[in-house]
């Protein structure tokens, strides 16, 4: 079997589609989309899949090392995306190709069905200063957890900051502990909170703020500070009992050498990131020695998603998966571009998945017509109110 051929195929609000052909007539599918960098993610696959054409789709391994070690400049978010997005397809096409689904080719499944959460947004998405009235606020934060809850999930996510200051007030220190008191009180305590804040804390934010928050029980904290700031993760992690996870802007087992000698409790790589399923199972097997569990990020389209479920499946310490379906999240229509039917969520889980490759099959009508020669959504800019840049 050859890889023959290759389309790309750009669909708001922020995703990018590959689909791989080979002679055979078997098609695999991925996501190698850096959010909001569309053109910049199509050019690296048009270079990358340089590696790959004329060459048999599964010899997965091989083409990862081509890929990944065949320029002199490696790495990165804009080049790993891209290696992602091709790996998947290739897992799919080999899933395929043998007729089984892709967890069966990592070893079969550990589990019967995974776990998995909504994120349900948060505060300051209103103005340009990344403020919002706090009452306001924690009522459509609570609505929107409803809506998880009505689902059946068991675990919810979400983010209360607002855009943050260096050293912030005690205001805003005690709005963030409301917002997630009233979460709380809302959903008791069978439901786990986890907190995304988006890498807007400093250090020594994060070291005023999470001892505050002991008494709620978190599930986790997600990415408090940002990951040019990795080495501050053994003081975050060892200033409060609350488990700490982060890693959906780091992109290689590399990148989390030191980070899971932290302290930190949950790896979270993207699998359309981080090496694709290749890469990512073998942080898993990495983040396993360091007693660190797996909740992959995944807050993008659907090929992504069926990619994640195919390593968690698989992965003895995996914990929890992300997922935006039904969320209200600007990336749920991408649904309507697939067919989901092997993916059947039940009370918080989705049960093992058993159609052949990633489990999901593309609407090719519905990927064209979604399809845009140029997509111009960029990422939402928030500011300080003296002028200066605040993190999103």
């Amino acid at each position: 079997m050859k890889v023959t051929g290759y389309e790309l195929f750009n669909v708001k609000p922020r995703s990018v589609f590959l689909k791989i052909e080979t002679d055979e007539g078997i098609t695999g599918w991925g996501e190698p989309g850096l959010e909001y960098k569309p053109a910049t993610s199509i050019a690296a696959v048009d270079e990358m899949m340089d590696h790959v054409m004329g060459r048999d789709p599964m010899q997965i391994e091989r083409h990862w090392q081509r890929m990944m070690k065949g320029g002199f400049y490696r790495g990165g978010a804009v080049l790993n995306s891209a290696v992602s997005g091709i790996d998947q397809a290739l897992w799919d096409i080999t899933g395929k190709k043998l007729g089984v689904p892709v967890y069966q080719l990592l070893g079969g499944p550990v589990r019967d069905r995974v776990k998995v959460y909504g994120h349900v947004g948060g505060s300051g998405e209103r103005d340009k200063f990344g403020k919002y009235p706090v009452k306001a606020d924690i009522s459509e934060i609570l609505d929107r957890v409803r809506q998880q809850m009505a689902a059946g999930l068991k675990v919810i996510k979400f983010c209360p900051t607002d855009a943050l200051a260096h050293i912030d007030t005690p205001t805003e220190l005690k709005n963030i502990v409301s917002r997630v008191e009233a979460v709380r009180n809302e959903v008791g305590d069978d439901i786990g909170i986890a907190l995304d804040f988006h890498g807007r804390f400093s250090l020594a934010m994060s070291r005023k703020v999470f001892p505050l928050l002991e008494e709620f029980n978190l599930l986790f904290i997600e990415e408090p500070v940002l990951p040019e700031f990795t080495h501050h993760f053994g003081l975050i992690a060892r200033s409060t009992s609350t488990p700490i996870a982060t890693g959906e802007r780091l992109f290689s087992r590399g990148d989390y050498k030191d980070l899971l000698r932290s302290g930190i409790a949950v790896a979270q790589p993207d699998l359309s990131h981080a090496g694709g399923i290749s890469e990512c199972r073998r942080i898993a097997a990495v983040a396993e020695t360091y007693d660190v569990s797996m909740a992959p990020h995944c807050a993008i389209g659907p090929i992504a998603l069926a990619a994640c479920l195919q390593v968690d499946f698989a992965t003895p310490n995996f914990l929890v998966q992300e997922q935006i379906l039904g969320t209200g999240d600007p990336g749920e229509v991408l649904a309507d571009l697939v067919d989901y039917s092997d993916i059947k969520q039940k009370d918080g889980y989705i049960e093992l998945m058993k159609k052949p490759g990633l489990g999901v099959e593309v609407d090719e009508k519905a990927m064209r017509a979604a399809a845009v020669e140029f997509n111009k959504s960029r990422q939402p800019e928030w500011i300080q109110k003296d002028g200066s840049y605040a993190e999103w």
